[in-house]
């Protein structure tokens, strides 16, 4: 495949990227600091990517630069047959009350831009003739919980708006896919009480990769936290309000 990536440095992204250019699939990425997008590059490089990995400044903070970045990855590519955003900011409940110009900021990066992004993302795709855009949301938007009120908030309107971009758009020939982790290990997780089926960044990239060769529109990761999930949603809301977790 031909990929752009949003999120490739870090984390479940970097993992996933890895992934892609070890079996042969063109990447061009996409992220804030160029400095980092060229090691990664060289990174991919050297493990298999089938072509010189590009890389264009793209913030989710900066929506202004959106299109530019996509024209970019266009130019180089000739043409990309998905978009993947891994890309996204954290904070804990806690953090998020008490400070009212990070809440803004992951409010407006979790959701606003990153919808916005991935408007753009399908525009383009739609022109090329379809594709997969796989998006990474949280399982924290399934259901409100005391603990990620905020940020589960923000990602349970990006799980809103892709499941409706798949019921609007897949007989257009766009494949949205829905990634849905649980706890990962990685740099934003760091230091929080680790629950029970937490996986490292390349069990949840292998999932994730699975569910885009397979064009699926929702995947759980682990998929034991479909089961979990499900359970949550029915819980009464009295013991949601007494329950932490």
């Amino acid at each position: 495949m031909k990929v752009v990536f949003l999120g490739a440095t870090q984390g479940m992204g970097r993992a996933l990227a890895r992934l892609m250019a070890e079996r042969g699939d063109e990447l061009f990425l996409l992220g804030r600091r160029l400095d980092v997008l060229a090691g990664q590059a060289a990174d991919l490089r050297i493990r298999g990517a089938s072509t010189e990995v590009g890389v264009a400044a793209c913030d989710l903070e900066q929506p202004d630069g959106f299109a530019a970045a996509l024209d970019a990855a266009a130019a180089t590519l000739g043409r990309f047959d998905a978009v993947v955003v891994t890309a996204g900011l954290f904070g804990t409940q806690e953090a998020l009350e008490q400070d009212a110009a990070f809440r803004r900021r992951v409010l407006t990066v979790d959701f606003t831009n990153t919808v916005e992004f991935c408007e753009q993302a399908r525009v383009k795709l739609l022109e090329m003739g379809g594709g997969v855009l796989c998006v990474f949301s949280s399982v924290a938007g399934d259901r409100a919980r005391r603990p990620v009120v905020l940020y589960g908030a923000a990602k349970a309107g990006l799980s809103h708006y892709l499941d409706g971009l798949d019921v609007r758009y897949r007989s257009h020939g766009l494949r949205t896919v829905l990634v849905k982790p649980g706890f990962v290990r990685t740099g934003m997780t760091e230091g929080l009480k680790e629950p029970p089926f937490a996986v490292d960044p390349p069990a949840a990239a292998a999932a994730a990769l699975r569910a885009i060769d397979r064009g699926s529109p929702v995947a759980y990761v682990p998929s034991i936290w479909r089961v979990i999930m499900l359970a949550v949603k029915c819980l009464p809301r009295w013991v949601r309000r007494r329950a932490d977790f």
